[in-house]
Formats: C-alpha cells, structure tokens, sequence
C-alpha cells in the first residue's frame, strides 16, 4: 500500500527539542511573541479558517496579489465560493461588523495559520503562519506611537541585529489623489516600458507600481514624484515625531517609496527588514486602514495592525532558550514502580515555573544525561531503586562544575525544587 503524504507546500512541524530545527524556533518564537502581545493588555481573537471569497476580494482589492495568485479558494458542494484566508484583518474586521461591536475601541492580537495557492519556494509555503495585531475605533495619532514601540519590543525581545523598521504616510484621500494622478501622468510616457504586471497596477492602484520588483519600473521610477510633496504637514509631522522617539530604541527610517500590498491601507504605513534575508528582506508590516470597516458593510472604523510572517521571523532568531529553568526526572526503578511519577506530580504543583521533563524511555542513566543536557537542563533528579528504598533522590548539577552531585531526603527535594 502507498504511504500517505502531506500536500504540496504544506509541513509538518514537530519540537523534538534541537534547538536548531526551525519548528523548535517557530514554536519557540510564537510563545514570546504572544507574551509582547497580552504584555500590552491585547486580546486574542480567532476566526474560522474558512471565508466567502468576496471578503478577501472586497478588502485586499482585485488588483492585488493576494487576489491575482495567492488566493486558496474553491467551490463547496452548494457551489459557494470559498477561501482558506490568506491574511487575518479581513476576517477580524467581519467578526466585529458581525457581532455588532464596530462602534467600539478594540485591540486584538491573533496568531494561526494562512493561506496561499503560488508554487511553494523556499521560506514561502502554501500553508504558513502570521502573528498580528490590530487597533481599531482610534483615530491617528496614539495608536501609530503605540504600534511602532510594539515593533520595537518584538525586536528588543529577540536581539535582533541588522534590522531597521521603515515608515510613510500615504496621505489622506486628498493628497493620495493628487500624488497618484501626478504618478500616473509622469508615467504615462513610459507605458511600453512597463511590464504587464505594472501596467494593470497603474490602472487599478497606481500607489502600487512603487512596489514593484520590476528593475526598469525602479529605475523609472527614480526621477518620479514622491509623495513626501504632497502629503499634509502634520502628516510629515507624525513622521518625523515618530522617527525621532524611538531612534534611540530601533533603527527608524523614513521612506517615502515604502506602500504596501493590500488596497485597504491608507495613511500611515510601516515595515521591518532585515539585511539577513536577502532579496525578499520584511519579515513585519502594517498600516492603517480607516475606511475598511465601511468597505465591508460596518460603521466607520478607524483602525491600524500589522502582521509578523511567523517562518520568516523565527529564522531569524538566534536566541531560543526559554527563560523557564528545565530540570530532568530520571527514574531508574521499573516502569511499573509508581511512586516517582507521584513525587513528579508533587514537585509540579509545588513550582509551575519549572519545566519538569519526566523521561519516560528505558535507557541507561548515562543515554538519560544526556538527553538532558540535550534538552538544556539545569539539574536532574535521579531516583533508583536505592533511592526508593531509602526515601532520597539525588539531585545532579548538570552546569555546576563545583557541584557533581548530592543525595537529600524527599522532603529535602521538595524544599529545593520550590526555591528554584
């Protein structure tokens, strides 16, 4: 009989405790990427996997790539069209309209797996995951300042180097107006220079040729107007305010060529980068998106989020170790013995800020060492059959090189495991 495999782009990821294995990192990443998040006093929320087509074209706009290539979507048996979600604002903005809360101030954070049909390549997979974060019912202003010292926290909490974050505006409806009509008549000389991709960009969101990965779009594009001539002041003002906080944190640049993927953004937008990437360099981006809410059928809704491609960003990392102690369980008795599972029972009520590895496997003490130094322990409590006759357990010191190790009364062990 065939084995079974798993879908093109679609992987399993499984912690078996190397820190070198980019799940081990993912998993590791997503942990403290939530605790920046509920640090903030966010809430989660989760929605369905599952979402009529149209949310996704009605919000990301035909034009873009979301909905040119990336879209996961098919017919059910009822001939509905549907789509495994490629991104979450959208999904978080219909659960609000649907459950009637878009007349309030929410800050949601959400983490989970996406969506995207494109042929899988390295770091881009048919299934991957995003964290993000979205802050709606707030007008300008606050909520930008809050946003960027979030970004920045998520790169203070993961020491990351050789990283900037970039930000622009993109003006109001105005200005946004006036700089695209001015964009579109600087490039109409151009036409036949431009690739097909380009030019439907050009026609349907002209913001986006900007955007464009096309080297002979760029260097058109290098004498083109910018948008910092047409923005509003006090938009220029948010800006330079912004960069001139948080210089002294992160590596904040203003760049007026930065727009992003989805037609919903509108004024204020952002991205982090990272030189250990290559060509394809954002591992974080976002942006404010006012008028979404309507665009959906809610209530106005001024909002601003971003979102963190999880696979990419753990790549990144280099520090995993947890900031929990582990300390290894190492029964020597028969598996049948059970009076060490209820002394690991007892030390884990006692201390839930240590992680208690109870190894399971037969093996010699000296195969369960080192597993245990595998897995970063700091000590290992060993109980033998001698132990278990004489009610004492050893406890060995694993990082200790003027401690090996030493035998204490299970009473002792206890007082111990609770100081840790």
């Amino acid at each position: 009989m065939d084995k079974i495999h798993s879908l093109t782009g679609m992987l399993d990821h499984y912690d078996d405790g190397d820190i070198e294995n980019i799940s081990v990192k993912i998993f590791e990443t997503e942990k403290r990427i939530k605790k920046v998040f509920t640090n903030y006093k966010y809430s989660e929320i989760r929605t369905p996997a599952l979402e009529d087509t149209n949310l996704f074209v009605r919000s990301a706009g035909d034009a873009s790539d979301i909905v040119n290539k990336e879209i996961y979507s098919f017919n059910d048996r009822n001939e509905k069209n549907i789509a495994l979600r490629p991104e979450g604002t959208a999904s978080a903005i219909r659960a609000i309209i649907e459950k009637k809360l878009d007349q309030t101030n929410h800050k949601l954070w959400y983490l989970g797996p996406m969506w995207r049909y494109e042929r899988p390549q390295k770091g881009r997979y048919r299934q991957f995951y995003q964290a993000g974060v979205e802050i709606l019912g707030y007008e300008e202003g606050a909520p930008e300042y809050e946003i960027i010292s979030m970004v920045c926290s998520i790169i203070e909490e993961f020491k990351l180097k050789n990283c900037s974050i970039k930000i622009n505006h993109l003006g109001d409806k105005e200005s946004k107006k006036l700089f695209c009509d001015a964009l579109i008549e600087y490039l109409e000389p151009f036409k036949d220079n431009l690739d097909e991709k380009d030019l439907t960009r050009l026609s349907k969101n002209p913001l986006r040729v900007l955007d464009s990965k096309n080297k002979e779009t760029q260097s058109i594009l290098e004498n083109a107007p910018s948008i910092r001539d047409f923005i509003k002041p006090s938009a220029l003002s948010l800006l330079e305010n912004i960069q001139n906080e948080y210089k002294d944190i992160c590596n904040v640049e203003i760049d007026f060529t930065l727009v992003r993927g989805l037609d919903y953004y509108s004024g204020f937008v952002f991205e982090a980068i990272s030189s250990e990437l290559g060509a394809q360099d954002s591992f974080l981006g976002g942006g404010r998106y006012d008028h979404l809410s309507a665009k959906l059928g809610g209530k106005s809704l001024p909002s601003i989020g971003m979102a963190i491609g999880v696979e990419r960003f753990a790549s990144l990392v280099k520090d995993i170790t947890t900031s929990n102690k582990v300390v290894s369980f190492l029964t020597l008795t028969s598996n049948l013995e059970s009076k060490p599972y209820k002394i690991a029972h007892q030390l884990r009520s006692m201390n839930s800020n240590i992680i208690l590895d109870l190894q399971l496997s037969d093996g010699s003490l000296k195969s369960k060492l080192r597993k245990a130094n595998k897995n970063n322990s700091e000590y290992a409590i060993i109980i033998g059959e001698e132990e278990l006759r004489d009610g004492t357990a050893v406890i060995k010191f694993l990082n200790d090189e003027l401690k090996d190790q030493e035998t204490v009364s299970i009473k002792e062990l206890f007082s111990f495991y609770t100081s840790l």
